[in-house]
């Protein structure tokens, strides 16, 4: 039988509750680079509360205690997947876990958060997504760029026509580690801006190429990838683990503007810029076509500056408890592992194009 992680009289919540002053209990598994945040993100809503957190290392364990002293800390993480206090558990693991853990999750009756990637490969995600739909669950997988300032304003110039008829994203994110042991960089890196293009271009990718390389332990460290899309958009993506500078900078083209994203500048994280190229044909045929350059004023739009994960944790809490489905569900989950999927696929062929 689950022993109760809290006192007083549980509160199991179910999807279509009214807002009211219900009260999401989470259970967090895992406690290393990334699931502080998740801690104290969901912990600090208004609508719900971390009860219980689970790691293998004491260390982690031990810093749960010291930063939350009221958190209820264990290494085994079936007391959190069985425990009826429980209404949703967030895995901030290693990618080869996500699926057992998500499944047991689900199998249990309890919504999941997931870490990015979704999973290890499509299979797994398909049959994570029927057992949700199938036992009325929610899935959201943490691709927190979508819930930035920055993406959010970009997101409403592509919506309201601001930028034009989309050519390309370029986007380069490079730095010195961190070295991962389970996946290469390009599912370490890659599904950020993977999950930017989904969220902005309309259409899907029809094709992927991918090259790089792995200089130390086996796995690709340095990798560009290659998106091509219906009505000429192309997307491209350099990721590396061996750059000796950190670079977050994104270039979106359109027909009417054009857009710089630097996610490391504090202020003007976003320059839209009047620029732009036509041709103009005459009766005598292609070769007296000419090029005409519009170039006019730069603007620095503001920026939401609001913590990205805070706003993703409050939402998805939303979306429980008014039975909503999240922008970024399991759906949006697999189709970046069917990217990714894609991208090794090219890289162990040097290249080769893959149809998506």
């Amino acid at each position: 039988m689950a022993t109760s992680l809290v006192s007083g009289p549980s509160e199991h919540l179910r999807p279509g509750n009214e807002l009211g002053d219900s009260v999401i209990r989470v259970g967090v598994i895992g406690f290393g680079y990334w699931g502080p945040n998740i801690v104290r993100n969901f912990h600090g809503q208004d609508h719900s509360t971390v009860v219980a957190v689970c790691d293998k290392s004491p260390k982690s364990l031990q810093r749960v205690k010291n930063s939350f002293p009221g958190i209820h800390c264990t290494s085994e993480c079936q007391e959190l997947l069985t425990s009826p206090d429980i209404d949703l558990i967030a895995v901030v693991t290693p990618v080869w876990t996500h699926y057992e853990l998500a499944k047991a999750a689900l199998e249990n009756g309890k919504h999941v958060f997931v870490e990015k990637p979704f999973t290890t490969n499509a299979a797994q995600a398909e049959e994570l997504i029927e057992l949700a739909e199938r036992k009325h669950l929610k899935i959201m997988v943490d691709h927190t760029f979508l819930f930035t300032g920055a993406v959010k304003r970009i997101r409403e110039f592509v919506d309201d026509g601001t930028l034009g008829k989309l050519y390309y994203y370029d986007s380069t994110r490079v730095n010195l580690g961190l070295f991962q042991h389970d996946v290469n960089v390009v599912w370490d890196l890659a599904p950020h801006d993977l999950s930017i293009m989904d969220y902005l271009i309309a259409e899907k990718p029809e094709a992927i190429v991918a090259t790089g390389q792995g200089h130390l332990n086996g796995l690709a460290n340095i990798a560009f990838l290659t998106l091509y899309y219906p009505n000429n958009v192309i997307g491209h993506i350099n990721v590396n683990w061996l750059s000796p500078v950190k670079v977050r900078t994104t270039l979106i083209g359109g027909e009417k503007k054009m857009l710089v994203w630097n996610d490391i500048e504090v202020d003007e994280k976003i320059k839209l810029y009047d620029k732009g190229v036509q041709m103009a044909g005459n009766t005598e045929g292609v070769y007296q076509m000419l090029v005409s350059y519009r170039a006019g004023d730069m603007w620095a739009p503001k920026v939401e500056q609001v913590e990205a994960l805070k706003l993703e944790a409050s939402y998805f809490v939303d979306c429980i408890l008014n039975n909503k489905t999240p922008f970024n569900d399991g759906h949006a989950g697999l189709r970046i592992v069917r990217m990714l999927e894609a991208a090794d696929a090219s890289l162990k062929l040097k290249g080769k194009i893959i149809q998506l």
